[in-house]
């Protein structure tokens, strides 16, 4: 039993469908056919139901795949092992951030002290994190919810209060807090339903008695403060967009009703998932700076 062997049955596994596995892999389809034809004859056992090109994993395919993404796992963790060994001030680290408005900032103090490491960043939701972490695909993730598996550790690093942001012109921009039930019939800009922050504010209003008038869904969390700017709305904005120096004509009101209005930012990784040097380094970076250097950019009173 080969490696090769092992590689191409991942790929038929992955696409269920012999035609679009073989051009994955740059070979024909009846070459891969026998390739997995030999390999259940290895075993002793068929791995597909098959349907004309089309197949479909059986019990012992599934129990096979499982054992095949070990072997393949533990060779990358080889692989990362050694390139670390080789050259310990280097390495690329690869993460999964929810906090796209602080990105800029943050990794950019992390490569002024580590210049010669690569960052390799992904966009993900809560439950694309998960999938990352459990497949090594990914060193770190930092989430605005805690991310739960059987080997993944989350550890929270700071809470973050959320406010109010209106126009400046806005009749309530000179209060200082505010009950959300005052503006239960403003039109919200907000992110679509079933993005994290999304959730959480929903739930804020809920909690008061309204289901909130979304007028506009924007998937880009930056463009939210611009058209609030502009006065098509109001909406919501986390501690850690407001910079110290802000460029925006917009209003951030404290929210005293409901009380809570907070969300927890926390770093998450694989134990089983071998972290370079270089990424434990930044895994010790991200707690400092949560910690300490955050209040050099935002607002957090």
């Amino acid at each position: 039993m080969e490696l090769l062997q092992l590689r191409y049955f991942l790929t038929a596994a992955k696409y269920e469908h012999m035609t679009k596995a073989a051009a994955e892999l740059n070979i024909s389809q009846p070459a891969l056919s026998k390739m997995i034809g030999r390999l259940e004859d290895e075993l002793g056992a068929p791995l597909f139901h098959r349907q004309g090109k089309q197949i479909y994993l059986n019990e012992f395919g599934k129990a096979f795949q499982e054992r095949v993404k070990r072997i393949f796992l533990e060779i990358n963790e080889g692989i990362l092992q050694v390139q670390e060994l080789n050259s310990p001030e280097k390495g690329i680290i690869s993460i999964a951030m929810t906090l796209p408005h602080i990105m800029a900032k943050f990794l950019g103090d992390f490569l002024k002290d580590h210049p010669q490491v690569k960052i390799k960043h992904k966009q993900a939701s809560i439950s694309e994190m998960k999938y990352l972490l459990e497949n090594a695909e990914v060193d770190l993730c930092i989430s605005t919810s805690p991310i739960i598996g059987d080997y993944i550790e989350w550890v929270p690093l700071r809470e973050e209060e959320i406010f109010l942001s209106i126009p400046a012109d806005h009749r309530l921009a000179k209060h200082k807090t505010i009950d959300l039930r005052e503006v239960s019939n403003e039109r919200f800009i907000n992110l679509p339903k079933g993005y994290g922050f999304r959730d959480i504010t929903d739930k804020f209003c809920k909690e008061v008695g309204f289901t909130p008038n979304v007028a506009i869904e924007v998937e880009e969390s930056w463009a939210i403060q611009q058209l609030v700017e502009l006065g098509h709305g109001i909406s919501f904005i986390p501690n850690l967009s407001i910079l110290r120096n802000p460029t925006t004509n917009t209003a951030r009101i404290k929210i005293s009703h409901p009380t809570g209005c907070k969300r927890v930012i926390g770093i998450s990784w694989n134990k089983n998932h071998y972290l370079s040097k270089s990424a434990i380094n930044f895994r010790e970076f991200c707690i400092d700076f949560f910690k300490h250097k955050v209040k050099d950019y935002y607002y957090l009173d």
